[in-house]
């Protein structure tokens, strides 16, 4: 996301409050084109780890596109439709993950093999 400049960046950890997902990762862009450009990097860049979205929505419009990977789901907004629906605020109870610790949240591999080390 901050490859293309979105703006206000925040990731979510919701794992504890829905079985939707894991993360929530919001980012904000100044224009359609914008919003469509950082969700095509979020995209391009997990297609190189072998990621692929399981989902992606609103690219025709370009003011809220979702981006659907399963345990993540990226929110890219633009500006004025981010205030309009303020997702943080419906998710204030989740804990915020600082950008700067990145690795927090958990790889898929990593995640995978926390899941089968719990279950042994």
């Amino acid at each position: 996301m901050l490859d293309k400049k979105a703006l206000d960046v925040q990731v979510l950890h919701v794992a504890p409050l829905t079985s939707i997902a894991d993360y929530l990762v919001l980012g904000s862009a100044e224009s359609d084109r914008q919003t469509r450009a950082v969700a095509d990097s979020i995209v391009d860049a997990l297609a190189r780890v072998n990621q692929r979205p399981l989902s992606l929505e609103g690219t025709t419009s370009g003011q809220w596109v979702l981006v659907d990977f399963g345990d993540v789901v990226a929110h890219v907004f633009r500006q004025d439709a981010r205030s309009h629906y303020a997702l943080e605020r419906l998710w204030s109870d989740a804990r915020q993950i600082p950008l700067a610790d990145k690795a927090s949240v958990p790889t898929p591999e990593a995640k995978e093999r926390l899941t089968r080390k719990a279950r042994s």
